[in-house]
């Protein structure tokens, strides 16, 4: 089957389903006509199982151990609830925090934050993790798709504008009509590329997909 076909079975999309390849979590064999990806029950079997594995937060290395197996997915498990656990403090410790900031009366600009700042940095020495929202603003991963997609644009614009105004301005030295023609339908082409490019990276955002590669 198509990776359309796997995408809606199996509720994981082609973005991640390329990344679990990427990683060697899957290896579908190919068709021998067209050379395209083919998918079998057995890609299917192991997308369910990767799908519930990274639901639960397990990290691709552990799901590769016990792909391999050389651990069970028992001792994937215990391993994977030593991490859960130290996350558990993790929260405890927030929930302190958060607990002792809502007795708080004074508005956000009078309250002392270096002093909850310093609560935390020696928390932190201790082994505490804090969550980090300010690296999950999402508006952020916009700006390098939408810059990129810009500059392509531009360039691409302004080579096809250089051929219009060389047509125009020396019709006698340009070249054919249907040459100018066909010259210009290339950088077309390549800036509607760009755009639709663009349009899915942005949809991709929307969508909340992340980089599981920047997690583990």
């Amino acid at each position: 089957m198509k990776i359309n076909e796997v995408e809606s079975l199996v509720g994981i999309t082609k973005k991640n389903i390329r990344f679990y390849e990427e990683k060697g979590l899957l290896s579908p064999g190919r068709n021998s006509e067209n050379g395209y990806r083919d998918y079998g029950q057995a890609e299917v079997d192991a997308l369910r199982r990767i799908k519930l594995l990274r639901k639960l937060g397990v990290p691709i290395e552990e799901i590769r151990r016990m792909q391999q197996g050389t651990q069970t997915v028992g001792d994937g498990m215990r391993r994977h609830l030593v991490t859960l656990e130290r996350e558990r403090q993790n929260l405890e410790e927030a929930v302190k925090l958060c607990e002792l900031l809502k007795e708080r009366t004074e508005p956000l600009s009078e309250l002392d934050a270096q002093s909850v700042l310093e609560e935390m940095e020696k928390l932190e020495q201790t082994g505490t993790t804090f969550q980090n929202k300010q690296r999950q603003d999402v508006r952020i991963r916009y700006v390098a798709p939408v810059a990129i997609t810009a500059v392509l644009v531009a360039v691409l614009a302004a080579f096809m504008g250089v051929f219009i105004w060389t047509f125009v301005t020396y019709p006698a030295d340009s070249p054919p009509l249907a040459v100018l023609l066909l010259v210009e339908l290339v950088p077309g082409l390549a800036i509607c590329g760009i755009l639709y490019a663009l349009f899915q990276r942005i949809e991709e955002i929307g969508k909340g997909e992340i980089d599981d590669a920047k997690k583990y």
